[in-house]
């Protein structure tokens, strides 16, 4: 049977945003190495991760656009070439604000150029199955910290930090480079089909319409909010169970329970969304999401942080691939790049809030509770906005539509 070639590119795109991303968070496996090799201070080389998420906030909108002008291929291609260049380089760092630099800004940068932009590409390949097929996108990238950091921990057993870094430099560019060349945009047929499901209903609309429109506006607050909701409690939870006095190993099971419940609420929500519609789907997902960070707050055993880790990771994991679906729906495919780019800025300037407000909250008042009660209150802000989506416009079903 000939395989629909829109599953070609989600496979590709589950694929790169794996190795991409896990790429981006191996970092985590790399601090207690590097600070013991080199002297610097493991807050020193964790701000190299604050300014990826920035970096790959404020290069969103930039490879949206050339991802509109050029299409996916130039796009992804470059981020391969510049992801696995800044992990070769940063392994040469010989100064602490030297690796900052060029882990924080570089990789930050060839990641951005993978997560949003195969995302959207596959929104122009689908219509009947949409959010199924970048759900599984983003399954792709949520297997990430289960593939890459198992390796890199074993790589740095092997190998000082840098050589392992290297290894890992290597590797993102022999398998992104060459499975980059798969990515190619929808053909104009399957555009044609998916502007009858939506989005393109007016394919004349200028980006500046489009940034000013509501549509816009509720899905940037939206994701934005949902980001700095779940930030907070995925980065400082580990912290959390251990000064409730559980194992550190324990602890870090409990992050790996969150990962894996993530993965199936990908798959769930992605089928739920195409039955029932994505804003019906987001909003439930985002209510869940709001409960559950406020669980934490009475969380004490493990037992119970497993319960809630298992259901917030499944929410949480979820709605994320929801947002390039509702954005599919609203905005034509020629703006989708920069539409969904700018989404995808605000939404991290929502995952660099929560580590930090965590952090402050910790220090100022030795406990975490009001981190996991904000969490709450921005969860349920995030849904009350979402409910605040525009109605899609109206349309008729083509008639053959693909798979």
């Amino acid at each position: 049977m000939r395989v629909y070639y829109g599953w070609v590119i989600v496979a590709a795109g589950g694929l790169m945003g794996c190795v991409a991303i896990g790429t981006l968070f191996s970092l985590a496996v790399f601090l207690q190495p590097m600070s013991a090799a080199t002297g610097w201070s493991r807050t020193g080389i964790s701000t190299a991760m604050t300014l990826d998420f920035i970096t790959m906030g404020v290069s969103a909108f930039l490879w949206g656009a050339l991802l509109d002008r050029f299409g996916p291929r130039l796009v992804v291609l470059s981020g391969a070439i510049l992801l696995g260049l800044g992990l070769f380089l940063a392994s040469r760092s010989t100064s602490l604000l030297e690796f900052q630099i060029i882990y924080g800004v570089v990789v930050g940068a060839g990641a951005a150029a993978v997560f949003a932009p195969m995302m959207v590409t596959v929104t122009g390949w689908f219509e009947k199955h949409r959010a199924l097929a970048v759900s599984l996108v983003s399954a792709g990238m949520g297997m990430a910290p289960m593939t890459i950091s198992p390796f890199a921990s074993w790589l740095i057993q092997a190998y000082d930090w840098r050589t392992a870094q290297m290894w890992i430099a290597i590797l993102a560019w022999g398998v992104l480079v060459p499975t980059s060349l798969l990515v190619r945009a929808a053909p104009p047929q399957s555009q044609a089909a998916a502007a009858g499901a939506g989005g393109a209903a007016d394919p004349g609309m200028t980006v500046g319409r489009a940034m000013r429109s509501p549509q816009f506006i509720v899905l940037g607050l939206t994701f934005f909010m949902c980001c700095a909701t779940h930030s907070g409690p995925i980065f400082h939870t580990v912290s959390y169970a251990i000064a409730c006095g559980l194992p550190a190993m324990s602890a870090v099971t409990i992050y790996s329970a969150e990962g894996l419940a993530g993965l199936a609420g990908r798959l769930v929500l992605g089928l739920a969304a195409d039955r029932f519609g994505a804003k019906r789907v987001l909003v439930i997902g985002l209510l869940i999401q709001a409960v559950m960070a406020g669980a934490y707050f009475f969380t004490r055993q493990l037992g119970e942080f497993y319960a809630v880790a298992v259901v917030f990771g499944f929410a949480y994991g979820g709605v994320m691939p929801l947002y390039a679906v509702i954005a599919r729906e609203y905005f034509p495919m020629h703006l989708m790049g920069r539409v969904f780019g700018g989404a995808t800025a605000l939404s991290s300037l929502g995952m660099a809030l929560g580590p930090l407000a965590g952090g402050w909250i910790f220090d100022t008042y030795a406990s975490y509770g009001w981190l996991y009660l904000g969490s709450f209150g921005l969860g349920l802000g995030a849904a009350a906005i979402a409910l605040a989506f525009p109605p899609f416009a109206s349309r008729a079903r083509p008639a053959q539509q693909p798979a």
